[in-house]
């Protein structure tokens, strides 16, 4: 018949591997906002409740560590197995790898949050500026029209670059292929009876071609 201890210690372990399982969930939550492209300046109350989830169930965890602990030191050398000396250490293990992920994402979401405020403050700071300087705003408009037709101009230069490389490359093409005729004719030519062979080829053709039509 199982002990007390050992029915304490299974319930303990049972908890203490739920409450795991729920912290892990907890993150894929939280870690949102860490990815999030824009934060609010503020922690929404979704943030704010995750992250106050996860920090309890850390601390429940650690209860539930101490006290498998003390069950642990309470049985003999005999009965204490080296089972539960593992479990409990890749429990406590696992307790500090997600205190640490806590503490890596909490100071991930704080550096996007101050990035995202920045951003917004530099923009307001440039409304403001542009509200107050209508003709520097208007400026600033012209240069950004300017710098969008430098840049359209750049593409049609381009499209018109590569036509232009490959109209080139058809003309090489051309006299590449009249140098190869010339040489042909001009083979041809040193060739005693060759002209009229191609005569009697040509003729041969027109004659099966009549032949053929009628």
């Amino acid at each position: 018949m199982p002990s007390s201890t050992g029915n304490g210690w299974v319930q303990l372990r049972q908890q203490t591997r739920s409450l795991e399982a729920q912290t892990d969930t907890l993150f894929h939550t939280y870690s949102r906002f860490a990815s999030a492209p824009n934060l609010p300046p503020k922690p929404t109350e979704e943030e704010t409740k995750a992250e106050t989830q996860i920090q309890e169930l850390l601390e429940k965890r650690e209860t539930l560590i101490s006290q498998l602990t003390r069950l642990l030191d309470s049985e003999s050398l005999l009965t204490a197995s080296a089972l539960k000396q593992n479990n409990l250490s890749r429990h406590r293990e696992t307790l500090l790898e997600h205190r640490h992920t806590l503490s890596r994402l909490r100071a991930s979401i704080s550096e996007s949050r101050q990035r995202a405020n920045l951003l917004s403050t530099v923009r307001s700071d440039i409304d403001a500026y542009r509200s107050a300087n209508p003709e520097s705003a208007e400026a600033d408009y012209m240069l950004d029209e300017r710098g969008r037709i430098d840049r359209s101009h750049g593409v049609a230069d381009s499209v018109l670059s590569q036509a232009y490389a490959v109209n080139e490359q058809f003309g090489v093409q051309r006299e590449m292929l009249g140098n190869v005729q010339r040489r042909i004719v001009g083979a041809a030519g040193k060739v005693p009876g060759i002209n009229g062979l191609i005569g009697r080829i040509g003729a041969k053709k027109r004659r099966d071609g009549i032949i053929l039509g009628g």
